[in-house]
């Protein structure tokens, strides 16, 4: 048995289901398999996103279900209890359910005439005379049977089992890091309007720790890290972090979810011939946050432009699908490169390191030149657009001296 649809898109997360929305928007005929039962479930996210990253994906305001709370700045702490702290005059980022807001993007999908196959794991690529022309898949129990398509959209996710048989290079696993979300109750002394972040390789080696407060009382608590086991890190962090620790120690654990994140910045190549990739499969990340929505859904819109434009050319080769290669990283590439060298830096500092950073930044006023950054995803741009302030000269140079004396 054979579907056939013009473009099949593989995972029916926020990606995958933007991808979706925005090609069905142009009147093309879209299927999206998806392997779970449930769009949203399991969820791994803590959905923690900027409002501005929303506002141009034309997603905010979103419906008050979906939105857990909003923020308008953030507390990092270093390994020792020394605080840094940056508020804004507006919220700057919201948390959301990730299931209500993932479903919310798959029901304005469908609206648009896009069909989902839920309980539908993708086997492999369906490949002739070098060109991707679908997959086959197992729906739930039954045989598998091939789904025809005239370009294949990855947005698998992380798993990235698609790319090599489209000949892409798969995800650097070096480069990811092992992360824990839990959600918790009876937390104590939060700042409803606040993140918390808390720095050191003794809780978070490799990445760093968080804790993002609800409306409702409870919080989202997690971690991720390049070693350790992230369970007993977070354990460490609940019970003996100077701070995490007044805040978490009767913190009673409701949920949990673990998964990797990707550091690495986008993989080199994420397109060949009827087949491109987006979101987390295509390492469409932070290096800095691990924030992978924003970014993923900034190139799916990309993505939809240039599967719409091969449609009515009638061109799916590797050569034309790869404009869609270059204006993600007109988008992105300058504030990804920015992004892995703080990253480095970052990977570089010792927890002494850290705690002086924090309390030098605090000495200088860094914070004050912080409230004049808007826009918190492209970071390598609000970097340059903050450089002229007086305070931040002063800063860069002992940061440099830093990273110098730690890469030596």
């Amino acid at each position: 048995m054979k579907t056939v649809s013009d473009v099949i898109v593989v995972g029916g997360g926020p990606c995958g289901s933007f991808a979706a929305l925005n090609l069905a928007k142009h009147g093309v005929d879209v299927t999206v398999l998806e392997e779970h039962g449930e769009i949203g479930v399991p969820c791994h996210c803590a959905g923690h996103l900027s409002i501005k990253g929303l506002k141009n994906l034309g997603l905010y305001p979103l419906p008050s279900e979906v939105v857990e709370n909003t923020f308008y700045g953030a507390n990092f702490y270093s390994p020792k209890g020394r605080e840094f702290s940056v508020r804004f005059p507006q919220p700057v980022t919201c948390v959301v359910s990730r299931t209500l807001f993932d479903e919310r993007i798959a029901r304005m999908a469908e609206r648009a005439g896009v069909r989902y196959c839920l309980n539908t794991r993708v086997e492999s690529l369906i490949i002739e005379n070098g060109f991707v022309k679908g997959v086959t898949a197992r729906q739930s129990k039954e045989v598998s049977k091939n789904f025809a398509a005239k370009i294949v959209v990855d947005a698998e996710g992380i798993s990235s089992r698609l790319l090599r048989q489209a000949g892409l290079q798969s995800l650097d696993r070096s480069t990811l890091v092992n992360a824990v979300e839990a959600e918790v109750k009876n937390v104590k002394d939060v700042e409803l309007n606040t993140v918390e972040v808390f720095l050191g390789r003794e809780y978070a080696p490799g990445f760093y720790a968080w804790l993002i407060p609800k409306r409702d009382g409870e919080a989202k608590v997690g971690l991720a890290a390049k070693n350790g086991n992230p369970k007993e890190l977070l354990r460490r962090l609940m019970l003996r972090h100077p701070v995490a620790s007044k805040k978490l120690h009767s913190a009673k654990v409701l949920r949990t979810a673990f998964h990797p994140i990707t550091l690495g910045g986008p993989i080199p190549r994420i397109c060949s011939n009827g087949f491109l990739a987006v979101g987390d499969v295509a390492s469409q990340v932070k290096p800095t946050t691990g924030g992978g929505v924003i970014f993923g859904m900034t190139c799916a819109k990309v993505a939809a432009d240039t599967v719409c434009e091969a449609l009515r050319r009638d061109d799916f080769s590797s050569e034309f699908l790869g404009t869609y290669q270059k204006q993600c990283k007109e988008i992105l590439g300058f504030d990804v490169r920015a992004m892995l060298r703080i990253r480095k830096m970052l990977n570089a500092m010792s927890d002494k390191r850290v705690d002086d950073v924090i309390g030098f930044c605090t000495k200088l006023g860094i914070d004050k030149t912080l409230q004049n950054v808007r826009d918190i995803d492209f970071q390598g741009q609000a970097l340059l657009r903050i450089l002229p302030s007086p305070r931040m000269l002063p800063a860069l140079f002992y940061l440099f001296f830093l990273y110098i004396s730690a890469n030596p």
